[in-house]
């Protein structure tokens, strides 16, 4: 058995064209946020109606292709055609755009058909890459490349609306959304030049519904998917809930200057590059289980000290900055640890998809009915008291963690694997022993 440690990955040629070409499509995708709501707006002239129909198309494929999505990927014997696939079908929506409104064809339905077809073919992406990166990087080293892949998002969030208000100012905004397309271009080729051969052992089975329920029920029934599950779901409804009044909050309580507001978002993303840093670095001394324990457990500080938050404006200032840099910090933690452990405890390689796109289908569908509790709540309770009541809510993410194997220095379930036989061969012991490679840390 080779014993010989990996290469850093910042050495490995694989990993450096699979984290540049997420970082590239991310940051593609960040341009076409703005670009996309301001051609609606400003050329088209769209209702509030349309632009709320503009504004779904993008999360609805998750829930209506998430599930589904799982399931295909899980009977791959191969992952990166389809991951390369979906980023042509998204260059070439993306690029219809400007082609439109060069014709003068474009329309608001055309903007939220395109939304539509993008968003179902980064369903479908991520649906796959969450298994290929198994195939890419050794299990030693996953907790740095979820680290490197979430800081992607922290990376497009800091310079993607800078870029993309240099692009409209400078290209007009249809034009702008050519920079999605080329991102989308530029991913789908750096990922064909990567060279890792591919593995998988794809599920059988007849029946779609089928594979589903399997993925759904070995994530609610496993104790440890359970958790991360659990966990998610209840951060993300609460701070939804919170993220649909905080605008308002700063602008309207807090009396903010309105261009102090994307400075603040800045410093979120600025805090997501020093979160994936020191998880990488610190679940090697701590392990993945006690950092997402700490994460949980200092993700309502933060929104509590918004909450609580009075006095002169460079106080203002300064709290929000401090907040927004720790929230950037246990956002990648939290999502790092949960991609790791939820890879990590998957009970076979043949689920990972389907459990990868439940834990999906249920983190990013809560967000719409977080959002929408929280504009109704704050009609009758007011601003301040939904951001307190956000912050209780997030607290209890910490039970799921805490009650479950996850727990640090709570005895874990252990995993039974065959008893070696008499003489056994080189294969069957190389089996055994890949089996408790993948087993629980």
């Amino acid at each position: 058995m080779d014993t010989t440690p990996p290469l850093p990955l910042r050495k490995q040629r694989d990993y450096r064209l699979l984290w540049s070409a997420r970082t590239i499509s991310i940051t593609g995708s960040e341009v076409s946020k703005l670009a996309v709501p301001l051609t609606a707006i400003t050329l088209l002239t769209a209702s509030p109606a349309e632009m709320g129909l503009l504004t779904a198309a993008a999360p609805l494929p998750a829930l209506l292709f998430g599930l589904q999505s799982g399931a295909i990927a899980d009977r791959l014997t191969r992952h990166r055609p389809l991951m390369i696939a979906c980023e042509l079908v998204s260059c070439a929506a993306a690029a219809t755009v400007p082609l439109a409104w060069l014709f003068g064809v474009l329309t608001v339905p055309w903007l939220i058909i395109v939304a539509l077809v993008i968003g179902t073919a980064g369903v479908i992406f991520k649906s796959a890459n969450f298994p290929y990166i198994a195939a890419v990087v050794d299990p030693s080293q996953r907790t740095e490349a979820m680290a490197g892949f979430h800081a992607s998002y922290s990376v497009a969030s800091v310079s993607g609306p800078g870029l993309a208000g240099i692009l409209v100012q400078t290209l007009t905004a249809p034009f702008a959304v050519l920079a999605e397309a080329l991102s989308f271009l530029a991913s789908a080729l750096l990922l064909r030049s990567i060279r890792t051969p591919e593995h998988n052992e794809p599920t059988r089975s007849s029946s779609m519904w089928r594979d589903i329920v399997e993925g759904l029920r070995t994530s609610l029934t496993h104790p440890a998917l359970r958790a991360v599950l659990g966990a998610g779901v209840t951060i993300n409804f609460f701070a939804m809930a919170y993220i649909a009044v905080y605008m308002l909050y700063m602008v309207n309580t807090l009396d903010i200057p309105k261009g102090m507001i994307g400075f603040l978002t800045a410093l979120s993303g600025a805090g997501g590059l020093l979160g994936a840093w020191l998880t990488s670095r610190l679940s090697k001394r701590y392990g993945e289980n006690r950092i997402l324990l700490v994460s949980v457990l200092f993700f309502p500080l933060d929104i509590l000290a918004v909450g609580l938050l009075t006095g002169p404006l460079w106080v203002k200032l300064t709290v929000l900055g401090l907040t927004g840099v720790m929230t950037g910090v246990i956002v990648v933690a939290f999502a790092t640890c949960m991609g790791v452990i939820t890879l990590r405890d998957t009970p076979t390689a043949a689920l990972r998809g389907r459990v990868n796109a439940t834990m999906t289908f249920a983190v990013q569908g809560v967000l719409a009915v977080g959002g929408l509790a929280g504009g109704i709540l704050a009609e009758f309770m007011g601003l301040r008291p939904v951001i307190l009541l956000s912050a209780a809510g997030i607290a209890l993410s910490s039970l799921w963690i805490w009650l479950s194997p996850l727990r640090p220095n709570r005895p874990q379930t252990s995993h039974t694997f065959p008893a070696p036989p008499q003489n056994p061969t080189p294969e069957t012991l190389k089996n055994l022993m890949e089996a408790k490679r993948h087993s629980v840390i």
